[in-house]
């Protein structure tokens, strides 16, 4: 029998199962699930996705998986009570109803000081912010949080029971140290008014636990550390020094890998972690392949359609520009962002 890994890709729009060769690195099967369309969103709907997924994928029937390990969408906020059911909807990474609490953050102690001690500049997207706006604008909620969570953590969580991280994913929330791999509880009890229990960071060789008998598959498969999706993009890629990937889904991103920490200032790049043991600095943007899907739906057109239409009109759109602000925006910081249409004119 062939041995087999399986990699999870829970993504802000869908749930993707790959059944890959463990040998050869050939892709044996495949399933997929879509999530809720938004910006928050509850949780179970990330496992029943998973489900569908890996059913359809024909994980269940399998007796060859050595493995198994998730990849996530980063910052979400998964903010769980002492039973483990969610106090409020996870708030994504696009969420960005934090923005007054971060431009806060951001005035009280500068850029610089951010980045010693988190590798990024408070924004929206990362879940110190969101953790400061939920105490802020839910107290109720907030006082029944007793761990906080991220997307790929939490569905570690519910495959081998185990509440557990990675660095790369860690990183992003804005109370991880990547330099000294050591959580900031400082700032979240400057900022939330608590220290929730948080997921233990693991190294790139540990494992998280063994798959739930639930799962299906039998014996005793390895649950993996996991990662955030573009740590997990950089590993797949095998991204050595000294090279650059971007990747455009439903954020736009470019991103490199690092043997150092990197600390920027203007804090335009993100010192993250990557899932190696090295460092991620990754420049981000809100709105990319979502902008296609946005304008079709405006237009009342699938995505074949929007092409052909696209391809039948004038390259330079008859001087047409579209700044794509759907969602606000994260580089550069506008989360108040609008889109806009410029250059219209009268017929001639």
């Amino acid at each position: 029998m062939t041995p087999t890994v399986v990699g999870i890709d829970s993504s802000t729009q869908s749930c993707k199962v790959l059944v890959v060769d463990a040998t050869t690195g050939h892709a044996l099967a495949s399933g997929s699930a879509p999530h809720p369309d938004g910006t928050s969103v509850d949780p179970a709907h990330w496992l029943s996705a998973l489900r569908a997924a890996w059913r359809r994928a024909g994980v269940p029937e399998r007796d060859d998986v050595l493995a198994v390990s998730v990849a996530g969408q980063q910052h979400g906020m998964v903010a769980l009570d002492a039973e483990g059911a969610p106090v409020h909807d996870a708030l994504l990474w696009n969420d960005v109803r934090s923005a007054p609490q971060a431009t806060r953050m951001l005035e009280e102690h500068g850029p610089r000081w951010w980045t010693e001690r988190v590798g990024m500049s408070p924004v929206p997207s990362m879940t110190l912010s969101k953790l400061t706006w939920l105490a802020e604008n839910e107290p109720e909620a907030a006082s029944r949080v007793a761990r906080v969570m991220l997307p790929h953590d939490w569905l570690t969580l519910q495959l081998c029971g185990e509440c557990v991280t990675d660095r790369s994913d860690a990183s992003g929330t804005g109370y991880f140290d990547p330099s000294t791999h050591r959580y900031r509880p400082e700032l979240l009890e400057e900022y939330f008014g608590a220290v929730p229990e948080l997921p233990r960071v693991l190294g790139p060789g540990e494992a998280a636990g063994t798959l739930g008998e639930q799962w299906g598959c039998g014996g005793d498969v390895v649950v993996g550390p996991g990662a955030g999706d573009n740590a997990a993009a950089a590993l797949g890629l095998g991204l050595r020094e000294a090279e650059v990937a971007v990747s455009v889904g439903t954020s736009g991103t470019v991103f490199a890998c690092s043997p150092e920490p990197p600390q920027d200032p203007t804090s335009v790049t993100a010192g993250f972690a990557d899932a190696t043991g090295r460092f991620l600095p990754l420049l981000c943007t809100i709105n990319a392949a979502r902008v296609m899907t946005t304008t079709a739906d405006l237009l009342g057109v699938d995505l074949e359609e929007f092409t052909r239409l696209a391809r039948s009109g004038p390259s330079d759109a008859g001087g047409l520009t579209l700044l794509p602000y759907f969602d606000g925006e994260r580089t550069p910081n506008l989360p108040t962002a609008t889109g806009h249409l410029g250059g219209m004119t009268a017929p001639r």
